[in-house]
């Protein structure tokens, strides 16, 4: 079958956030923290599932769906409220850092050029793809950016060398010293509230009721295993290559701006431009992506048309790249902003977790495409793990 909308969430989700957490968690704990990888990945499977067999099967997203089922009014207020603060602005938020990973990762990859070209070229390519309204366009672009993203953090790994029996060991759950804020980042790194917009958004988008939806869903379910599952080895490939690069050592301070440079040592010169790269197509396909998600949530909240070509979705889209380009290129300091989007996602996570898998176990919705008992029960466990998640963020942000 052919990988598509999966692969949108892979883009997503491994952007320079991913590759400095990643990072931290070889440096400073070794291969100990796969573990959680591992259940990262298979939660975000499961809950990308849901989001993507409520598209497929309803012709609506996430947001949309909300809208239109949440009958009370002021929890259908708390909802748009929600939303909008979390994915709106924090896409908005996040785009920056986006946008100055990949701006980064081209600054060592030609380091004789002016560094300040990058942001604002990188931000009119991404503003040509999202104004371009185009569905295919932007999927195969991103496609081909994930694909060089995986063959280079990949190839990387290999130079490397971990060894086989380290990497296995880290499956075996266990909390190293002073690992549990690591532990709840790589989680919040993978498990992201604007991908189950993004995803059923743009499986929505497709829909076609004269379609065998038994058969899509399928395929959908396939697609998204396998690009998630992707996305989990580019971070595991981040991880490791970090652990055996730094673990034990004393490397300073650990970034996705950094990384490249300090590999130098033990990989040579090629590890530099290796990363540069990985860190160039990261970050943009997390540019382009994390407008198309706030696109996605805020239309869909507001009841205004989901389709990629309409005005109002394209200008929402463009707003929030046009915040980020701001913020990366006069070098504005996003903390408030950024420090407000994730108390509002923090908010926003288990909510819309609950209300997902409400939507998804109503046959009001679904019709026979509701959730099994048997995925009814995992995602209970996913669900205690992401009020955990979201406790320790909220709790961090007003005491800290």
């Amino acid at each position: 079958m052919r990988l598509g909308p999966g692969l949108l969430v892979t883009a997503a989700f491994i952007g320079p956030g991913t590759i400095t957490t990643a990072s931290v968690a070889g440096a400073n704990f070794g291969f100990a923290l796969i573990w959680t990888l591992l259940f990262s990945v298979i939660a975000t499977i499961l809950l990308q599932s849901m989001a993507a067999r409520l598209g497929v099967a309803t012709g609506q997203d996430l947001a949309q769906a909300l809208r239109g089922n949440i009958q009370t009014p002021l929890f259908k207020l708390l909802a748009i409220f929600l939303v909008i603060s979390a994915i709106g602005v924090g896409s908005a938020a996040y785009e920056a850092g986006n946008l100055s990973g990949a701006s980064m990762g081209l600054v060592g990859i030609f380091p004789n050029v002016n560094p300040q070209i990058w942001t604002p070229l990188i931000a009119f390519f991404s503003a040509v793809l999202l104004y371009s309204g185009k569905h295919k366009v932007i999927e195969n672009a991103l496609i081909v950016l994930v694909i060089l993203m995986s063959l280079v953090f990949i190839s990387t790994l290999i130079m490397a060398s971990p060894s086989l029996a380290d990497i296995l060991s880290g499956f075996m759950p266990s909390l190293p010293e002073g690992s549990i804020t690591t532990v709840l980042a790589l989680v919040g790194t993978t498990i992201v509230p604007y991908n189950l917009f993004l995803h059923s958004g743009v499986l929505a988008a497709k829909h076609d009721s004269k379609s065998d939806l038994q058969k899509v869903i399928k395929q959908t379910n396939v697609d998204t295993g396998l690009s998630i599952t992707l996305g989990g080895v580019i971070t595991l490939a981040i991880l490791s290559t970090a652990s055996v690069a730094f673990y034990g050592t004393e490397a300073g301070q650990i970034s996705a701006a950094n990384m490249a440079v300090q590999l130098e040592p033990l990989l040579g010169d090629a590890a530099h431009y290796f990363f540069a790269i990985g860190l160039f197509a990261a970050g943009l396909t997390s540019a382009i992506t994390a407008p198309l998600a706030g696109a996605y949530a805020v239309c869909g909240m507001l009841g205004w048309s989901n389709n990629m070509a309409s005005t109002r979705f394209k200008s929402v889209g463009i707003i929030i790249l046009l915040f980020g380009a701001g913020v990366a290129s006069l070098g504005l300091d996003p903390v408030a902003v950024i420090i407000f989007a994730q108390a509002a996602n923090g908010l926003l996570l288990p909510v819309i977790t609950i209300y997902l898998v409400w939507l998804v176990n109503q046959k009001s919705v679904m019709g026979q495409f509701t959730n099994s008992i048997f995925i009814n029960l995992i995602t209970l466990h996913v669900l205690i793990l992401i009020f955990g998640l979201s406790s320790y963020k909220l709790i961090g942000l007003i005491f800290n």
